[in-house]
């Protein structure tokens, strides 16, 4: 059998297949909120003055960011329900997963772009008297976010990368749904390379419109 006799095989299944796309991005985009909410919290316990909360965000980051991304999302899936008796769907786990694991770099990403915001603006906050949570809210993260927008929008595009690794627990992403084609017709090299094409535009896609995003922000400084 060639190539192209192999793919005109797996013809009919190739919207299947491309159709994981929603799936991938669903659990990107929602892991991608989560992380950054977790972010936000963790690094500003990390440039607070509680010093238990500081030891506390480190050490979480250190969890996350010390151990296999593929290794977390099976304890979360497989032993987690024995600890706790309650079957955690594939989806559900995936996103906690992803979620708590993006909180922990984006913690130390949002932590840089708070350390990059000029000293001054602390200080002149503090002078005007604005309470250190609007000071944050309204003056520092702004700011801080416009510095980081890159290396956030690299982490968006590395957890849709990283998120087939769901495929292992069989959450029909584009991943999985290219393996199921395959065992079904016992041919894995076309709807592989059909789920790696699509991944491939997918990244290219995410990464133009996180340039174009960068240059609009850019202009209104």
């Amino acid at each position: 059998m060639n190539i192209f006799s192999g793919f005109s095989l797996i013809a009919h299944s190739i919207p299947y297949i491309v159709n994981g796309v929603w799936t991938t991005l669903e659990i990107a985009l929602v892991s991608a909120v989560t992380g950054m909410v977790l972010g936000i919290l963790l690094s500003l316990c990390k440039i607070g003055r509680i010093k238990i909360l500081a030891l506390l965000a480190d050490f979480y980051t250190s969890i996350f960011r010390g151990t296999p991304l593929i290794l977390q999302l099976t304890i979360v899936y497989f032993a987690t329900p024995q600890l706790i008796g309650y079957d955690i769907s594939a989806f559900l786990a995936a996103v906690i997963t992803f979620g708590f694991n993006s909180g922990a770099y984006m913690s130390e990403i949002i932590r840089s772009g708070i350390n990059a915001v000029d000293k001054g603006q602390f200080e002149a906050a503090g002078a005007l008297g604005v309470p250190y949570g609007a000071m944050m809210k309204d003056i520092i993260l702004p700011q801080a976010v416009k510095k980081i927008l890159p290396a956030m929008m690299n982490e968006f595009i590395t957890l849709t990368k990283e998120s087939a690794i769901v495929s292992t627990i069989g959450v029909l992403d584009l991943m999985r749904r290219a393996q199921v084609v395959a065992a079904e017709n016992s041919l894995y090299f076309p709807p592989l390379i059909v789920s790696f094409v699509v991944y491939y535009f997918l990244i290219m896609i995410l990464t133009i419109l996180g340039r174009l995003f960068e240059r609009r922000m850019s202009r209104s400084d």
